[in-house]
This record gives C-alpha cells, sequence and structure tokens, in this order.
C-alpha cells in the first residue's frame, strides 16, 4: 500500500490516491508495496526501491549508503510491544533532495502516533528530514516505555525470586521452574530491543552527517542530536538491565542447582542408613548349614532389633551434624 503526505502548512495532509503528485508531495510510505507502486515511487522520485531481502542486510555498507543523491538508511526497529514477545522488523528511509520514502513491511504503531503528533501540532514536519527525525523519536519514545516494561518485570522477578518461601518443597522447586523461564523470556524481549537500538544508533550517526551534508535546518541537526543521546542513554540502562538479567539468570540456575543438591544427598543419607540393616539381613539370610542364631526361639526378634538400631544410630548421628 503505497500511502503519499502533502505539506500543507505545518501539517501533512494525505494525499489522494488519484490525484498527481505536486512539489509540496513531501512523504511517500511504502506498506508491503507491489511492484507497480514501486515502480511509481521510483519514476516519480528516481530513486530505487530496496527489496524485503535487501533490507534485512546486516552489512553496514548494505543498510546506510548513498546511491544517486539519495541517502537510504535502513534500521531494526521493535513493535507489537504489547504482545507478551515483541518482534523486530526492518524500516527503511530514503531522503531524496525535499522527499522522503518510508518502506517497511509491517504496521508499527509509532507511524500512526507520529501522525498523531503532527496533527496536534507537536512534530514539525516542514522538511523531509523534520518527518524522519519525528519518526525516529517516535520510535524511541515507544523503545523507552518497552525497556520501561521489562524493568518493572524484572524488578517482580527479583523479589519474587529472591522472597521465595520453601514450606511447600513441589511448590518451590515448580516456581524455580517458571522463574526460569520468565527470566529467559525476558532476556529475549532484552535482546531484540539491544539490536534495535544499536541498529538506530548507527542510523543516527549516518542521518546527521547526511542532514549536514544537505544542508538541512539546524533545528533538525540538533534533534538528531538529542535522539542520538537518548539513544545512548538506551543502550546505556540496556546494559545495566541485561548484566541484571544475566544475575537473575545465573541465581535462578544456582538456587535449582541446590534444590537437586539436596535431593541428591537426602538419597546418599538415606543409602547410608540402610547400610548396616542391609547387611545384617544379609548375614542373616545366608544359607549356611551351621547357624546357632537360627535356631534360638528369639533369634528373629534379635535380628529385627539389630537393624533397627543399626539403622537408628546413623540417622542420629546425621541429624546431630544438621545433615538432615
Amino acid at each position: 500500500m503505497l500511502t503519499i503526505y502533502d505539506k500543507s502548512g505545518d501539517v501533512l495532509q494525505k494525499r489522494e490516491s488519484a490525484a498527481p503528485c505536486g512539489e509540496n508531495s513531501i512523504w511517500f510510505d511504502l506498506v508491503d508495496p507491489t511492484k507497480e507502486e514501486d515502480t511509481f515511487v521510483e519514476q516519480s522520485i528516481g530513486v530505487s526501491v530496496p527489496t524485503r531481502a535487501e533490507m534485512r542486510e546486516i552489512e553496514a555498507s548494505n543498510r546506510l549508503y548513498q546511491e544517486h543523491g539519495a541517502h537510504y538508511m535502513t534500521t531494526f526497529i521493535v513493535y507489537n510491544l504489547e504482545s507478551q514477545v515483541p518482534s523486530t522488523t526492518a524500516v527503511t528511509f530514503i531522503l531524496a533532495g525535499q522527499r522522503l520514502v518510508t518502506v517497511r513491511y509491517t504496521e508499527p504503531k509509532a507511524f500512526p502516533l507520529f501522525l498523531a503528533r503532527v496533527e496536534s501540532g507537536d512534530a514539525p514536519c516542514t522538511s523531509a528530514a523534520a518527518i524522519m527525525v519525528g519518526l525516529i523519536e517516535t520510535m524511541i519514545h515507544r523503545t523507552a516505555d518497552l525497556i520501561e516494561r521489562v524493568q518493572d518485570d524484572v524488578d517482580k522477578l527479583a523479589q519474587n525470586l529472591f522472597d521465595l518461601d520453601r514450606a511447600h518443597e513441589k511448590q518451590h522447586a515448580q516456581r524455580l521452574g517458571m522463574f526460569l523461564k520468565h527470566t529467559g523470556k525476558q532476556g529475549d524481549i532484552v535482546a531484540r530491543v539491544q539490536e534495535s537500538t544499536m541498529s538506530m544508533d548507527r542510523l543516527l550517526l549516518y542521518f546527521y552527517d547526511a542532514a549536514r551534508s544537505r544542508k538541512d535546518e539546524p533545528r533538525t541537526l540538533n534533534r538528531i542530536d538529542i535522539s542520538h543521546r537518548d539513544i545512548a542513554a538506551l543502550l546505556e540502562n540496556m546494559r545495566f538491565l541485561s548484566n541484571r538479567m544475566s544475575f537473575l539468570l545465573d541465581a535462578t540456575l544456582g538456587m535449582i542447582s541446590t534444590e537437586q543438591n539436596q535431593i541428591i544427598k537426602l538419597f546418599s543419607v538415606m543409602a547410608v542408613m540402610l547400610m548396616p540393616p542391609t547387611l545384617v539381613a544379609s548375614i542373616y539370610g545366608m544359607n549356611f548349614k551351621f547357624m546357632p542364631e537360627l535356631g534360638w526361639w528369639f533369634g528373629y526378634p534379635l535380628a529385627l532389633g539389630l537393624m533397627f538400631v543399626s539403622g537408628l544410630i546413623p540417622y542420629v548421628y546425621f541429624k546431630r551434624k544438621g545433615w538432615l
């Protein structure tokens, strides 16, 4: 789908599909475009629209480059933030003169949120670079909201993990497994956000140089610089959050290991306690012909008593040592 926006004063006006493009047509937004829409944009602006496969290239030279006077910038962003595990997608920005082309294959909420800011007058849109930095600002705000949500979830995980009651051993083991699963899920989200913020950090560095070479407005350059500092702050926050997630993961695995050691310890102690009674039972289970105790009328209760006492002594010893 192709949506064209015209500059009308300080706002953007959506152009009807049948209307021809004019000088005020400043933003071409391609969402899962068809070949005909790609061709129309290429002929109207004189740029080559990258394919979906090209947008997924990881080399910086294939994501941030200049071609025929137009600047191509591709970044990964997180979207669908309301779900348990957000997704990532690639978005390409093309600055060609006084026009901006965006290429995407999903519907991130950052785009309608930016348009809402434009309608309310909170986002300047007097140039292509201003529209692009406005979109990036909205993406950064959305990313910051996701990081805050992850921080809240990690705080709850940490509090519940270290306040875990061991009164019910079965529930305790199950909850440790649940904590391990939740910690891994939050770690996956953190990794996705880190990938997105690092990609946007590289894009902003290139965008600043491109805007300066294009001689864009100083206000736009200042907004790009502020966005870059915001991204740097988010990256620092993500490093701290990643370290904390690693600590919680190690702590959870350590508790699970301790639980397993306690079980192995219990079986080991029980095996040692049962060794003396087993020895007594084995001796009197031998089929030798001359065993005087077999003829005693109190031989059977004597054997039972020996097995009981031989098992009780290790139990008392282990109990005093605190091993049980």
